[in-house]
């Protein structure tokens, strides 16, 4: 019989009292909201120490991608919730496939709206849903301020037996380090200003680090041209406006010759845009986009070198 996970707290400065808050129930309502916002204030500067380690998850991520393989969110509540809307907003962004990104939050979609605390420790739930849910190859990304939560720490073990490569972000130092966690990257955030509250400082330096880690493997597998979102789906009339918006700052051009183009490609912009920018027709445009995996860069190079 499989014995549940035993809970080993291990100290972290999130847990611990901010002296700097100790009389925020005494202050005004204008200084409580400026003692919380200049606790904010030191969340970029925790997240720009952990880039390195942080650029080293997104190329074991754009690795796994490009080789057929799926990226994992795993989390319990404010990081299972924080996961589950990057992973959401990158189909309507940059055209996702829907299996490219899967996240497992702690007590199923239901404690996304509704809390489910008990669901974190549930390490035989997560080991069960790695063992369903991953293959060898895919890259699991766990996410816990503690380092300790026993639903993140068993499906990182699980999945690294797999055959996963697998990375944690805390914001704990004293984080878990076993040989079955690839990557552990630390955002040292400091004790919450309310003590413990870790939807707080904690929270805020994941979303910025999810944020800039799937961009940055969208931006890496081609999937922007510039700064522009060349992949997104424009699905309503918002978006296929900015379709012919982006169109147009990209080439410089008109909007009836741009129109023309997006008309000829079917609305894809890519294809518009590698046609316009370089000149070939539509086909000649789709098919070095076809061989380079969507890059537009990649394929305006191929067309260039005359290779197609």
């Amino acid at each position: 019989m499989t014995v549940p996970r035993q809970t080993v707290h291990v100290d972290s400065p999130t847990e611990r009292r901010n002296p700097r808050t100790a009389d925020i129930d005494q202050m005004s309502t204008v200084d409580i909201l400026r003692t919380i916002n200049s606790e904010d204030r030191a969340v970029p500067d925790a997240v720009a120490a952990a880039l390195p380690l942080l650029a080293q998850a997104v190329d074991l991520a754009t690795e796994a991608l490009r080789a057929g393989k799926r990226v994992h969110y795993v989390g319990a509540g404010t990081s299972g919730r924080i996961a589950t809307l990057d992973a959401a907003e990158l189909a309507p962004t940059y055209n996702t496939p829907p299996d490219w990104f899967q996240v497992h939050h702690a007590g199923g979609p239901g404690a996304v709206h509704r809390s489910a605390e008990a669901a974190e420790d549930d390490d035989l739930a997560a080991a069960e849903e790695m063992n369903r849910d991953v293959r060898p190859g895919d890259f699991v990304l766990g996410l816990t301020a503690s380092g300790r939560t026993p639903y993140v720490i068993s499906a990182l073990e699980t999945a690294h037996g797999i055959g996963a490569t697998t990375a944690l972000v805390s914001n704990n130092p004293n984080a878990a380090r076993t040989s079955q966690i690839d990557l552990v990257i630390v955002v040292d955030t400091g004790p919450e200003a309310i003590s413990g509250s870790t939807r707080m400082k904690a929270g805020t330096a994941q979303k910025l680090v999810l944020t800039a880690f799937s961009t940055a493997v969208m931006v890496k597998l081609g999937r922007t041209y510039s700064n522009l979102m060349v992949s997104m789906r424009a699905n309503n009339a918002k978006l296929r406006g900015r379709t012919l918006r982006i169109l147009r700052e990209a080439t410089g051009l008109g909007m009836a010759e741009c129109s023309a183009a997006l008309t000829e490609s079917h609305g894809d912009l890519k294809v518009a845009l590698v046609h316009l920018l370089s000149g070939v027709d539509t086909p000649s445009a789709r098919q070095a986009l076809t061989e380079t995996s969507g890059h537009v860069r990649q394929a305006l190079g191929l067309l260039d070198a005359h290779v197609i």
